[in-house]
């Protein structure tokens, strides 16, 4: 009988270690080979759509300098929380505030229609009209208001300011600490505002498909959730108790099979 209750023991223990393998896979990120990626197809030069709500700066300058002054705006100072560029919370500054019909109003030139255009293009209409008044003007601008919001099972969850106006999804996830043991990383959401509606996608960390993803480069107000999994939803409920007089019934089942069969 001695064999038999060996057996026993030792099914129990390879389902064990499966299951922690299975776990296991589940933690890894990126788990098919990164070559088999074309660096050619990433989406590598990335830069932001202007929206309605952004808060943008808008520097002028020119060959003259006193000519260009009419064209710019007083700026506060700042005093942000930084962390390494990246902040948290409100960052208040002066500048032009996207309207809900996509305009600004700006000094001489009037109303102007930005929302829906990327920074250079902006950048160039600027230029532009600004020649009939300056003598080589530049147009520096730039997104006051870019951030993100990391919510759900990571290590410290917050809305973070972009100072680049350039983010990954990853990068975003390192900013928050990480996801939890407990993070589902087959299935993080993303929230985006696009065109006055909602939209989401989802993304998969243990595979390298993300980086195919139009929500690999995070957008300004982008919304990333990370869900907790299956385990810890149990867990927080009455499965926890459930599973744990199930797991002693099974063993108390086995313990019962083995003392018979010696018998």
């Amino acid at each position: 009988m001695y064999p038999i209750k060996f057996t026993g023991f030792f099914v129990l223990f390879l389902g064990l270690l499966f299951g922690s393998c299975q776990t296991q896979r589940k933690l890894v990120y990126f788990q098919n080979s990164l070559s088999e990626i074309d660096s050619i197809t990433v989406k590598s030069n990335f830069t932001p759509t202007l929206k309605t709500d952004d808060l943008l700066s808008i520097t002028v300058t020119s060959d003259d300098p006193e000519t260009a002054i009419p064209f710019n705006l007083t700026q506060g100072s700042l005093n942000p929380n930084l962390n390494n560029g990246y902040t948290m919370g409100n960052q208040e500054r002066q500048g032009y505030l996207i309207d809900e019909n996509g305009m600004i109003n700006f000094p001489v030139l009037g109303r102007m229609e930005i929302a829906g255009l990327k920074r250079t293009e902006v950048i160039s209409l600027f230029e532009d009209s600004l020649t009939r008044y300056l003598s080589n003007p530049i147009v520096n601008v730039q997104i006051l208001n870019y951030k993100v919001t990391v919510l759900g099972d990571v290590l410290r969850p917050g809305t973070f300011k972009i100072p680049n106006e350039r983010i990954t999804i990853l990068e975003a996830i390192g900013l928050a600490g990480d996801l939890n043991i407990t993070g589902n990383r087959k299935n993080v959401k993303i929230v985006r505002d696009e065109n006055g509606k909602k939209s989401e996608y989802l993304l998969d960390l243990t595979s390298s498909s993300i980086f195919y993803s139009p929500a690999y480069y995070l957008q300004q107000n982008d919304v990333v959730y990370v869900e907790p999994n299956t385990a810890a939803r149990n867990n927080s409920t009455v499965w926890k108790t459930s599973g744990s007089i199930f797991i002693s019934t099974v063993a108390l089942v086995i313990t019962t099979i083995n003392v018979l069969l010696i018998k």
